[in-house]
């Protein structure tokens, strides 16, 4: 086979590697900000919270399903108090919600400094899937199993959120508050109950691709501000609201990344805002959204 060919086709799968991930974090992003309209631009920061309880998980138990769920139960439980305490408050406000919550990021991004220091942890990964795959049509002929699990697990992911919105009573509580929420609540369902599991669901998947991503890729406390912006830029592409459009735009977005940095790497960045100024212009509610 080419070498040239060879090298598209590994840049093709650290794409959906990387987009496997991407879906993960903003699924959790457009569950709060596409479905309840709440400004949080802390996502980024509980990605890397939910990291550092993986990191620490991990150091204290040397299991690693056991840093992944205290990645997902430590920032949904911080993501419960962050929505009791101050954004349920301000319903509706979103310059206050975002101002609130970018100050929620830096103390965030603070404290895993002051406790963490500025260097890369990467969390070992979990022994069956350690090492590599034999896949001859790629560069070395192998490629890591870890990453290929990632895609696996992106996958039931996206497979149980949409179990849950389309099949479940919370879902459809969930979708008819979005729709009308006063006609809801006079039905005597706790909107605000809903939206409040539904706020913990969305930080709790950013804490659990948190503990995925310092797996695959290595933590530090500057991350927060990557994944926020990867993650509005996917529910911007995809379409707010939509979980289907969120893994179409994960795709789009970390084939772009690749892609880019591999064949021009000082326009990747460029590359992806071309993509999302193209995607508004055509379709300002992205590619899967509903008009408004």
């Amino acid at each position: 086979m080419p070498t040239e060919l060879v090298d598209f086709l590994t840049v093709l799968l650290n794409g959906v590697t990387l987009a496997a991930l991407y879906f993960i974090v903003a699924s959790g992003f457009t569950l709060i900000f596409g479905l309840m309209r709440t400004t949080n631009m802390a996502h980024g920061a509980m990605y890397v919270l939910g990291a550092y309880a993986g990191v620490s998980a991990v150091t204290i138990t040397g299991d690693w399903l056991i840093g992944l769920i205290a990645g997902f139960v430590v920032v949904a439980v911080v993501g419960v108090v962050i929505h009791l305490g101050l954004l349920a408050r301000m319903a509706g406000q979103d310059l206050r919600q975002a101002l609130v919550t970018i100050g929620i990021a830096i103390i965030i991004a603070d404290l895993a400094l002051a406790n963490y220091g500025g260097i890369a942890y990467l969390i070992p990964p979990p022994s069956w899937a350690a090492g590599s795959v034999a896949i001859p049509w790629v560069v070395g002929g192998s490629y890591s199993a870890y990453r290929l699990f990632m895609i696996v697990f992106a996958v039931g992911v996206g497979a149980a959120l949409w179990l849950i919105l389309n099949r479940t009573r919370i879902g459809m509580y969930i979708r008819a508050g979005i729709d009308d929420r006063d006609m809801l609540s006079a039905l005597g369902v706790n909107v605000s109950r809903v939206f409040l599991f539904v706020f913990a669901l969305g930080a709790g998947l950013a804490g659990l691709s948190g503990v995925l991503g310092a797996t695959g890729l290595s933590i530090t406390p500057s991350e927060d501000g990557r994944y926020l912006l990867s993650s509005l830029v996917v529910v911007i592409v995809g379409g707010m609201g939509s979980l289907s459009g969120a893994a179409i735009g994960a795709l789009i977005i970390g084939l772009a990344e690749q892609i880019g940095l591999f064949y021009a790497p000082t326009y990747s960045i460029f590359l992806t805002f071309v993509i999302m100024a193209g995607v508004l212009a055509v379709r300002p509610q992205g590619l899967l959204g509903k008009p408004a």
